[in-house]
């Protein structure tokens, strides 16, 4: 088994030393030995920080993510969570592509007025549910905020 030192890890995967402490604080990796004030890591925390990072970019919060490892590193990954965060990014794709493609026309208008745009019109109506549904969601889980 080979060790890392801290700014080892750091300088191959990008993640600063203050994040990695942070994720030895809450438990998503642990360091093996001290060299000095420096924590050394084994060099498996390099697959299992890139585990955390594509859950990170999945939109999955920590608190998911550390279900997600277990403690030799090796990912449980639970098919149905994945299933869901997968349809819920279909559902986003969907929605930011219509915003693109409504953003588009607008720029593009003909109209004398946005506001007789019927295009622009939809765009302020998508918008104002979005807002209200944000608002929703903040209201029932203010923690999420």
């Amino acid at each position: 088994m080979k060790t890392l030192d801290i700014s080892e890890v750091s300088e191959r995967t990008g993640i600063a030393p203050s994040t990695l402490r942070y994720y030895e604080e809450i438990g998503l990796i642990a360091s093996v030995a001290r060299h000095g004030l420096r924590r050394q890591f084994d060099d498996g925390v390099l697959a299992r920080l890139s585990l955390i990072a594509l859950g990170k970019a999945a939109g999955f919060p920590l608190s998911e993510i550390s279900r997600m490892v277990r403690e030799d590193g090796t990912p449980a990954l639970p098919r149905a969570s994945l299933h869901a965060k997968a349809d819920d990014l279909d559902r986003r794709i969907r929605e930011l592509t219509a915003l693109r493609n409504l953003m588009r026309h607008v720029a593009e208008c003909p109209a004398p007025s946005h506001m007789e745009c019927d295009s622009f019109r939809r765009l302020l109506s998508i918008a104002h549910r979005r807002a209200r549904s944000s608002v929703s969601r903040t209201r029932k889980h203010p923690n999420r905020a």
